[in-house]
C-alpha cells in the first residue's frame, strides 16, 4: 500500500516474477497490476482491481488504508487482469456498486457473471461525486477494448487510464523507477498492446488534451508524473511521419543457408547508410521485435521452405505483425529452398493487415551462390531508393 496523494492510495500488486502475458508476451521487467482507492469526504471508490491470483495483495493493501467500506468500485476495463478480482471484492464488500461504460456491464457479465443490479453504467462524461472529490469518466473505446474508459479526478487532476499508457514493469516504489527502463518498458507496451489500434488511439488522445492532467495512473507499470511526456510519445508512436531510416531483418535458418542471406542483406543495407536491427527467430524476444516495427520503415522476413509453405518460426512472427499492424511502409521476404520454393507467394498471403509494399523477394535453391548474393545486393539497394524517396 503506497499513499500517492492525500486520502489517494495505490493499493494493487507487483508480480516480478511473471515472465508471459496472455501466454505469448515474455515479461522481462514482469508486470504490476495496479489498483486505487480515493477517500472522499462522504463516499469511497476502488479504481480497478487485480489479476485474480494477487486478490490476497488486494485486501490486504485495502485494510492497511484503513478502509472497511467500499461504496464504489470503478470498472475501467474488463479484462481479467483487471477485473478478475471483482467477485472476491464483492463479497468483502458486498454493499459496493460497480460503476462501468454499458458495453463492460455486458463484458462483466459474460465473463464474470456478475450480477446486473451490482452495477451502474455511467455514461460518457458523466460524473460521480465522493463529497470533496469529483470524478468524470471519459469513454476510450478501442485502447484497447471496445468497452474501456479512464477515470479522470478534478480536484487532484490525475487521469487513471487503465491500459492506457501502461508498461509492463514491476517495482517496489510506484514513483521510483529507472526512466529509461521505463520508457523502454512503455514502447514495447504499446509495440504489443496498442499499435493495432492507433487510429482509435489517435482520437482518443484529441479527447484528453482538454484536461489538465498532473499524473497518469495506468493500471500495468509506474505512474506516469509527466503525463505530457507519456502522451507525446504516444503522438510520435501513432505517426506514420515518425518512421526511422531502419530495417528489422527477422529470420529462422535450418541449415545456414538463409543466415547467409540475412547477413549479406544487413552488410549491403549497412554499407548503404540503412539502421539495421537483426534478430534470429529461434532466440529472439518477440516484444523487443515489436517495438522496432514501431519505428521501421522496412520489414525484412527470412525463411527456409518448410514442406511447401513458410517455417512455423517465420510464420509465426509474420502472423504476429500483421495482427499487430504497423505503420511500415516495404517488406521483403529472403530464403533458401531444397526442392519447393514458393515462400515469397506465401508470405504475401498472410500481410493484409500490414499496407506494405512487397519489394523483390529473393528466393535461392540451395547454399546461395554469387548470383544470388547479388540479388540480395539489388534488394538492399531498392530498399535503400525507397526510404530515400518516403
Amino acid at each position: 500500500m503506497q499513499n500517492i496523494k492525500q486520502n489517494i492510495f495505490s493499493v494493487g500488486a507487483s508480480d516480478p516474477d511473471r515472465k508471459f502475458f496472455d501466454t505469448l508476451i515474455p515479461l522481462p521487467y514482469g508486470t504490476s497490476y495496479n489498483s486505487y482507492l480515493v477517500k472522499g469526504s462522504l463516499k469511497t471508490a476502488l479504481i480497478d482491481t487485480v489479476d485474480p491470483s494477487k486478490v490476497h495483495v488486494l485486501l490486504k493493501n485495502i485494510a492497511l488504508s484503513g478502509v472497511n467500506k467500499i461504496d464504489y468500485i470503478i470498472v475501467n476495463h474488463a479484462e481479467q487482469d483487471h477485473s478478475g478480482s471483482l467477485p472476491y471484492v464483492l463479497e468483502k464488500f458486498p454493499e459496493a456498486i460497480i460503476i462501468c461504460s454499458d458495453k463492460c456491464k455486458i463484458a462483466l457479465a459474460d465473463l464474470l457473471h456478475i450480477p446486473g443490479e451490482k452495477i451502474q453504467v455511467i455514461k460518457d462524461g458523466e460524473e460521480l461525486s465522493l463529497g470533496d472529490k469529483t470524478f468524470k469518466f471519459i469513454y476510450t473505446p478501442w485502447v484497447h477494448w471496445a468497452e474501456t474508459m479512464v477515470t479522470y479526478l478534478k480536484e487532484d487532476r490525475i487521469m487513471f487510464t487503465c491500459d492506457f499508457f501502461g508498461s509492463h514493469l514491476s517495482y517496489d516504489d510506484i514513483f521510483e523507477f529507472d526512466k529509461k527502463k521505463f520508457y523502454h518498458a512503455s514502447k514495447i507496451y504499446f509495440a504489443e498492446i496498442m499499435m493495432p489500434f492507433r487510429l482509435m488511439i489517435e482520437k482518443n488522445l484529441v479527447k484528453l488534451q482538454e484536461y489538465q492532467i498532473d499524473m497518469i495512473a495506468p493500471s500495468h507499470g509506474p505512474i506516469h508524473n509527466d503525463a505530457e511526456e507519456i502522451m507525446s510519445s504516444y503522438q510520435e508512436w501513432i505517426s506514420d511521419t515518425s518512421l526511422k531510416n531502419l530495417v528489422v531483418v527477422a529470420y529462422v535458418s535450418m541449415h545456414g543457408s538463409t543466415k547467409l542471406l540475412a547477413d549479406r542483406l544487413k552488410e549491403s543495407l549497412l554499407l548503404g547508410g540503412v539502421e539495421v536491427h537483426s534478430y534470429d527467430i529461434s532466440k529472439m524476444d518477440i516484444g523487443e521485435v515489436a517495438m522496432d516495427l514501431v519505428d521501421a520503415k522496412t520489414f525484412v522476413i527470412g525463411t527456409p521452405c518448410f514442406l511447401g509453405g513458410l517455417h512455423p518460426g517465420a510464420a509465426n512472427l509474420i502472423y504476429i505483425a500483421n495482427s499487430l499492424r504497423p505503420k511500415t511502409k516495404f517488406i521483403s521476404v529472403i530464403g533458401s529452398y531444397g526442392w519447393s520454393g514458393g515462400m515469397d507467394a506465401v508470405a504475401a498471403s498472410m500481410i493484409g493487415n500490414l499496407k506494405a509494399e512487397l519489394v523483390l523477394p529473393v528466393i535461392v535453391k540451395g547454399l546461395p551462390n554469387e548470383e544470388d548474393m547479388k540479388n540480395i545486393d539489388k534488394l538492399a539497394g531498392l530498399i535503400i531508393e525507397k526510404h530515400k524517396k518516403a
